[in-house]
């Protein structure tokens, strides 16, 4: 007599039967052997599962057609030994990917200049927060002589708030 379920060597219980001669063990071997084929049984039903079928319609309409058929396309191909996956999208998103690299690279460069602009631009803003902090008067009114000029007439015509029009008589 054979184990149930079909895997790996079959036991033959009659002639181990026949072995054992005292009651107390053909008891354990008729416990084993029903032990056995449990877990044959189990294991059995565990790897003989027919595969729930699926609704692909529904899939479709939550998910959309073309990834839905690719998998459909892939369950299908799982019946053979080796699936066979068609891939479609690679080379689409291969472009996809050079493109944005592409578009990534120009991005960096043009960073790249406007940090360097940027950098001048605190540096010089530094060189003229620190001569502001040690100019004089004098300094100011050479770069500047219109302003010069504009003040030396306003006290001149004793203008002191050109805000408040006042005359001197």
């Amino acid at each position: 007599m054979s184990a149930k379920g079909g895997f790996g060597k079959a036991i033959d219980w009659d002639h181990i039967s026949k072995v054992v001669v005292t009651k107390a063990g053909k008891r354990q071997l008729q416990a084993l052997r029903n032990a056995y084929e449990d877990v044959a049984t189990t294991i059995n039903d565990t790897f003989n599962m027919k595969t729930p079928i699926i609704d692909w319609e529904f899939y479709r309409s939550k998910l959309g057609p073309s990834l839905v058929s690719m998998f459909e396309r892939a369950d299908a191909s799982l019946e053979r030994e080796i699936p066979n996956y068609e891939d479609e999208f690679t080379p689409e998103y291969k472009q996809k990917l050079q493109s944005m690299l592409k578009k990534a690279t120009e991005q960096e460069n043009a960073s790249k200049k406007k940090i360097i602009m940027l950098d001048r631009e605190i540096e010089s803003i530094r060189e003229q927060t620190e001569a502001l902090s040690t100019q004089t008067v004098d300094d100011y009114f050479a770069k500047n002589p219109a302003l010069r000029e504009k003040i030396d007439d306003e006290i001149r015509n004793h203008n002191w708030d050109p805000k408040v029009s006042t005359t001197v008589s």
